[in-house]
């Protein structure tokens, strides 16, 4: 028996760095598992149609709910990409850290992180067209940071989690 086949044999093993990194990337993935539904319900913006009226808050939830009334379609695609995607993602690149998922899956993951990444995109988008329209005030939220956060460390942890084959 040659040196080499009994190295070959024994499994690759992870750097100190790389096990450092990896615990940090799934505390990361099980602190977002409860952070991305409070930022569901955190306001992320405040807004008002005329001086006259009060702030009232929007939150990703109450922005689906009034959504679910106008338009159902819509109301699935916003659903999909701003609640199940980041949260499946999370969920995968959890189970890929603790090692009950393999790594083949980890472009599928990525791909849902961005995804869901249009969702922050868009909101953004809204709170720019109804400044210009100049009827209302609108005002950003503590929600629309936290969000923006969880999403941005979702991505982050795809891109420089586990690599490798996985095979």
């Amino acid at each position: 028996m040659s040196i080499s086949s009994s190295t070959a044999a024994r499994p690759a093993r992870l750097k100190p760095c790389a096990k450092v990194t990896g615990r940090i990337a799934l505390w990361a993935n099980l602190a977002l598992l409860i952070l991305f539904p409070v930022a569901w319900m955190a306001p992320l913006m405040r807004a008002s149609l005329l001086p006259l009226f009060g702030m009232s808050e929007i939150s990703v939830l109450s922005g689906l709910q009034s959504l679910w009334e106008t338009d159902v379609f819509l109301a699935l695609l916003v659903t999909a990409f701003a609640l199940f995607l980041p949260y499946l993602k999370t969920i995968g690149l959890a189970l890929v850290h603790v090692g009950l998922l393999d790594l083949r899956a980890k472009p599928v993951l990525a791909v849902m992180g961005k995804l869901a990444m249009a969702d922050v995109f868009l909101i953004a988008l809204y709170i720019v067209l109804a400044k210009g329209v100049g009827l209302g005030r609108v005002e950003t939220g503590w929600g629309l940071y936290l969000f923006t956060g969880c999403v941005l460390t979702s991505l982050a942890i795809s891109l420089f989690g586990p690599k490798g084959s996985g095979r």
